[in-house]
């Protein structure tokens, strides 16, 4: 009986486990980034020493010689990582200037930036998210510098993230700096919280979409899906 007990208990408990797993890889908030009020109370190199100080306890506690050459700057290395560069889209004073400008050429196609590098880190495990953005916009009064399509995407990304909640920030910061609802936004990406770990499969990507407007039509859909294809 108690043999059968124990089964059971350890049968709930992987069923348990496997159910947390199933979760975290599909749980999304709000469509904002959760941040604490206090976020930016902080400038940026107290962050910096603070992050430098923990990883350095964390490789400690790995077990790792932070007396070797190697591996005696990395604490730093890492925490400018973090704040300078692979977080930075967390702090709104980094967030990109978008000046409109006139449709002077009276330009009412489909306008379509390609391929956007998208870099970005999964938020339940902090390893990385890789693929590309294409996005799309039908231009009213205004446009905006091709530019300004991948610094959008750039800055969004650029934070602890899941893919349909970048997906649908991108495509909200178009809809307001266009000024305009006939946006989409469609990503392709490789997560390597799936392919290095877990389930370890290197063969899958994960797509995510938002249409918007004149885009919820399938004709607009359809010749957008035709563009990126194309190469």
């Amino acid at each position: 009986m108690k043999l059968n007990e124990t089964l059971l208990n350890i049968m709930d408990k992987q069923d348990k486990e496997h159910d947390l797993d199933a979760m975290e890889d599909h749980l999304m908030g709000s469509l904002e980034t959760p941040l604490r009020p206090d976020a930016f109370e902080l400038p940026d190199g107290e962050k910096i020493a603070i992050i430098a100080a923990h990883f350095e306890k964390i490789m400690h506690t790995l077990g790792l010689d932070l007396k070797d050459d190697s591996l005696k700057g990395t604490p730093l290395r890492v925490a400018k990582m973090y704040v300078e560069e692979i977080f930075s889209g967390l702090n709104p004073e980094n967030k990109p200037l978008i000046r409109r400008f006139e449709n002077k050429y009276k330009y009412t196609q489909m306008l379509v930036e390609r391929d956007i590098t998208v870099y970005s880190s999964c938020e339940h495990h902090f390893v990385p998210i890789i693929g590309k953005a294409h996005v799309a916009y039908m231009p009213n009064e205004h446009v905006i510098g091709l530019s300004k399509l991948n610094r959008i995407v750039q800055f969004y990304a650029r934070r602890p993230q899941v893919q349909e909640r970048l997906t649908m920030q991108i495509a909200n910061e178009l809809k307001q700096a266009l000024r305009t609802d006939n946006v989409a936004v469609l990503i392709e990406a490789d997560h390597l919280c799936v392919m290095s770990r877990g389930v370890n499969d290197v063969s899958s990507s994960t797509i995510t979409a938002e249409y918007s407007g004149m885009f919820e039509q399938d004709q607009y859909r359809n010749e957008f899906l035709s563009h990126i294809r194309q190469k």
